[in-house]
């Protein structure tokens, strides 16, 4: 396959993905749920970082805790009392468990009471310096709080440990990239677009090899750099738009 067929390919299925149709079935339709910015951060980032495996579970065991949150996960997470806190005790997903909830609960307690949004915790100094700086900013700011359990860590990928942070590339997808379509939201501003990298999981790995889109043969952070630069000259001002081209073939 050519080059410029590949790009009319995925063309095609970007086309065909990224459409409000695509949200009800996708985690992304968490967030979907609020209109205010903050919910919209909170809600996104959990059903981000929850984003293993089967997507229903995913959905559900994202509502199930926007509902024990009461709906307004912003205000929850300033204002709860330790017996709000006692509903979450038996949330779990998968290997997430009340523990890792709780510490998320005092980071986010302790990052709002200083700033406005989340995206302040991607920029060091509140200025942007790249993708890789901003992943392992966040990574150190998240846990920066003296009473952060290790086991917690696994849970929030970053660069410096090689991992291809899906989920957080995810995140940052839907909260930077705008194209007016309805499906990611543009909330922040100073993090530019053309910049996100493209989530990399198994399943995209393998469509991007089979496409030549990647060489390497491991899938790390290295290997997600490599896809985006590739899907960069397909359109650089907004690579991860690939995104919905690839998890759609992927799946």
């Amino acid at each position: 396959m050519k080059r410029d067929d590949i790009k009319a390919f995925l063309d095609r299925k970007v086309d065909e993905y990224d459409q409000p149709s695509f949200i009800s079935a996708d985690p992304v339709s968490i967030p979907h749920r609020f209109t205010k910015k903050q919910d919209i951060e909170l809600a996104g980032f959990f059903a981000a970082i929850f984003a293993w495996g089967n997507r229903t579970t995913i959905i559900r065991k994202s509502i199930e805790l926007m509902d024990l949150m009461g709906g307004a996960p912003h205000d929850f997470v300033l204002h709860h009392s330790q017996n709000d806190l006692k509903r979450l005790l038996g949330f779990r997903h998968r290997t997430f468990n009340a523990t890792d909830l709780f510490y998320c609960l005092s980071f986010f307690n302790d990052h709002y009471n200083h700033f406005e949004t989340l995206e302040d915790a991607f920029l060091r100094g509140g200025s942007f310096s790249g993708i890789e700086a901003s992943l392992d900013h966040f990574h150190r700011s998240f846990f920066s709080l003296p009473d952060a359990p290790e086991r917690t860590r696994k849970h929030v990928a970053a660069p410096f440990r090689a991992s291809t942070c899906k989920r957080l590339n995810m995140y940052l997808r839907w909260m930077v990239r705008d194209d007016g379509r309805g499906v990611d939201f543009g909330l922040w501003k100073r993090i530019p677009q053309r910049d996100l990298v493209c989530p990399l999981d198994l399943h995209v790995a393998r469509v991007a090899r089979k496409l030549g889109l990647i060489r390497r043969q491991q899938t790390d952070w290295i290997t997600a750099l490599e896809l985006t630069e590739q899907l960069r000259t397909f359109d650089p001002d907004d690579p991860v738009k690939y995104d919905f081209a690839l998890f759609s073939l992927g799946i």
